[in-house]
């Protein structure tokens, strides 16, 4: 069994329920790694130790969904902005609140918290970026030049500079104590969604939705590498501990990268769907997502992951050589190194200004005596008092929040009498639309790497296990495939067909009686019943938020328009609320406009690589209808000459169609490579080819 184990390079930890209504964000404890905050809907953050399906805290007080979390570097605090832009500060030592902050005018997209001292950084949809002093009520600094909404927030190590990165496709490098930017870095062409400073040397990682990384020398303001090969939008991106290589996490898979030259040393398929943040505990690298109200938490064993050598990216060069140690004094004699000060933060400077800053009528919102109301109506619900005493309530204090483990997480075994136990379990295939499943490759022979949709995770039924989705019975193998003896080389559908002859979430096979050589398959009463109920729980919550969500957007349509009513269904961060519009507004051409293609083909790119059949024809039909109706208009208006004077409003159109064709040429990429697919798939992207043959040739 401890054989076995080894071969798995990744896996899902586990599924759990986070909370009531939908999780929003969610963040990891970067010193530990087994430390998990989550925000929802239903305005709570709760606290988890990761690899436990229990509850320790939640923390109450906010009135609108939270929007963003994070956890400071010594796990002692959590912070939490909500939709209506008020920020709110706990310590989990003591579990109550420290400090609510009022301040911005829209809901919070970013916070982070600075390596020294008192002080956090916020951003919101008001373009704004705030350094806070938590230990009073307004902010120091107020940074303004982002013309869209930051998305992440990174304070450098020494603690000198904050970087920002924003859907207006820039990165900003800011002096904290100078209130000012010291530079632009402008090269990404779409939304830059993470932000990473080099843990010594003067270094900067930037990911974006153009599929790129991005690395700037902070001593000379270059760009010194662009990273590329990841298929989907970079979600997030982490350094490692020494420095040596940056882990990237795209949806359903980690690239480890290398500059200086530009390389990709290793790609590994996991299943975690889209990646919301990284962490790294005892050569492990833990990765964490989530989806309606659920959130899944996935382990890659970084022992097994190629971190030197290998090859540049799209393999222009073969190099079999390890690159030098990084501790080489070589290689950190090429940059800088952060000078670290031996007390806290020097906020001398910082406080001299505080004094005259705080006073900005927009700074508060509420009375004082509001905000005390506000702190005594917060609180934190201890639901786990034994995890809560373990990891914030030490005896010891050398052993620090959370208790250092050396034992990595284990990976599940692999052995003939765990498949037996969990046989239920390896067919189960999500029914969320854009997260993979996790399944294990039922095998004990010894593997090197797994398919991309397939992640190792083959242990007995845990409780955690009835949030999973129903599961869906896999297709016989078709005839011409040798005969197969065991359920071991089973294969799942990569494809989910819109239409099935068998009920989603039941395995017949599971409820007939087992055959003299698979006793040890049969289920009692009670383990079928459970088997019938499996997923119930999850499946109620799904549709009752799905509900709650396509209500919300036909109040929207009925009081403005359709095009508002769609900027709302897309900012839910459900496909299946896209598609129920897109199905709606696909019969009706004549309610398209411009302005709807825009919104619309971002949505298309992750319809037309989805995994649901009925998504991709979908997907497929509002591309055929843009292609027909608006591919004449975009390709005249840019080609058109400039005109003479200024006319707004042909700008703006001229930039709607831009948009436009850049997406479009994104789109042209899929279905080229799809249309080589065989069978009813390939036809239609095939047909899709042929009706973008225009673009083809513009491009």
């Amino acid at each position: 069994m401890a054989a076995s184990s080894t071969t798995k390079i990744s896996w899902r930890l586990q599924e759990f329920e986070a909370h009531s209504s939908s999780v929003s964000c969610l963040a990891l404890g970067k010193s530990s790694g087994r430390l998990l905050a989550t925000g929802g809907e239903d305005c709570r953050v709760n606290i988890w130790a990761v690899s436990k399906a229990n509850c320790i805290m939640s923390l109450t007080g906010h009135k609108t969904p939270v929007e963003c979390v994070q956890i400071n570097m010594s796990e002692k605090q959590v912070v939490a902005g909500s939709q209506s832009g008020s920020i709110r500060l706990w310590d989990l030592e003591v579990a109550k609140i420290l400090r609510t902050l009022m301040g911005h005018k829209a809901n919070i997209t970013s916070l982070g918290f600075h390596p020294f001292g008192e002080f956090l950084a916020s951003s919101s949809m008001d373009t704004n970026i705030k350094l806070w002093d938590v230990r009073r009520k307004g902010y120091v600094f107020r940074y303004k030049g982002h013309t869209q909404a930051v998305r992440s927030l990174a304070f450098s190590p020494d603690g000198k500079w904050l970087a920002s990165a924003s859907d207006d496709c820039t990165v900003k490098l800011w002096d904290l104590t100078q209130g000012k930017a010291i530079t632009e870095f402008k090269s990404h062409t779409a939304a830059v969604s993470s932000v990473q400073f080099h843990p010594n040397e003067y270094l900067l990682a930037s990911g974006s939705s153009d599929r790129t990384v991005k690395l700037w020398d902070l001593e000379k303001f270059t760009l010194i590498g662009s990273l590329e090969g990841d298929t989907t939008p970079i979600r997030c991106v982490l350094f490692s501990s020494d420095g040596s290589c940056l882990y990237s996490g795209a949806t359903d898979s980690l690239r480890v990268f290398g500059w200086e030259p530009d390389r990709c040393f290793d790609v590994v398929p996991v299943g975690w769907g889209k990646v919301s943040d990284l962490a790294v505990c005892n050569q492990q690298l833990i990765g964490v997502s989530h989806q309606l109200s659920s959130v899944s938490s996935y382990v890659v064993d970084l022992k097994r992951v190629k971190k030197s050598g290998g090859s540049v990216i799209q393999g222009i060069i073969q190099d079999n050589q390890p690159l030098s140690d990084p501790k080489d004094p070589k290689i950190s004699a090429l940059r800088r190194n952060y000078e670290r000060p031996t007390t806290t933060c020097s906020s001398q400077r910082v406080k001299q200004r505080s004094d005259a800053e705080r006073q900005s009528p927009e700074g508060e919102r509420h009375s004082p005596s509001e905000d005390e109301a506000d702190e005594k109506l917060s609180s934190a619900e201890i639901h786990n008092a034994e995890d809560y005493k373990e990891i914030f309530q030490p005896k010891n204090a050398i052993s620090r929040t959370p208790p250092k483990i050396s034992e990595p997480f284990p990976a599940p075994p692999e052995d003939e009498t765990v498949l037996a136990i969990g046989r239920q379990m390896k067919d189960i295939i999500s029914t969320f639309p854009d997260k993979q499943q996790a399944l294990p490759p039922p095998s004990s022979t010894p593997v090197q790497r797994v398919e991309p949709t397939v992640v190792s995770y083959a242990k007995r039924p845990s409780p955690s296990a009835a949030n999973v989705a129903p599961s869906v019975p896999t297709p016989p193998p078709p005839q011409t495939q040798p005969p197969i003896t065991t359920a071991k080389t089973k294969a799942q559908p990569k494809i989910i067909p819109s239409s099935r002859n068998e009920p989603i979430g039941l395995n017949v096979a599971d409820f007939l009686p087992s055959s003299p050589n698979n006793r040890a398959a049969a289920l009692s009463d009670e383990e079928a019943l459970s088997q019938i109920k499996k997923g119930h729980d999850t499946m109620c919550v799904m549709l009752s938020s799905r509900h709650k969500n396509l209500e919300t957007v036909r109040a929207v349509w009925a009081r403005d328009d359709m095009k508002n009513a769609l900027d709302t269904a897309v900012s839910m961060n459900d496909l299946s609320i896209v598609v129920d519009i897109l199905n709606i507004i696909n019969l009706q051409p004549s309610l398209w406009k411009l302005d709807v293609c825009t919104t619309i083909l971002p949505q298309i790119d992750k319809l037309l690589q989805s995994k649901y059949e009925s998504y991709m024809q979908t997907g497929c039909t509002s591309l055929k209808l843009i292609m027909k109706h608006f591919w004449m208009l975009i390709s005249d208006t840019l080609k058109a000459a400039p005109s003479v004077g200024v006319d707004i409003s042909r700008e703006e159109r001229h930039q709607k169609c831009r948009t436009c064709c850049r997406h479009l040429k994104n789109l042209s990429n899929i279905v080229k490579n799809k249309a080589e697919q065989v069978g009813r798939h390939g036809s239609t992207f095939k047909e899709l080819q042929l009706l973008m043959a225009p673009l083809y040739d513009s491009l």
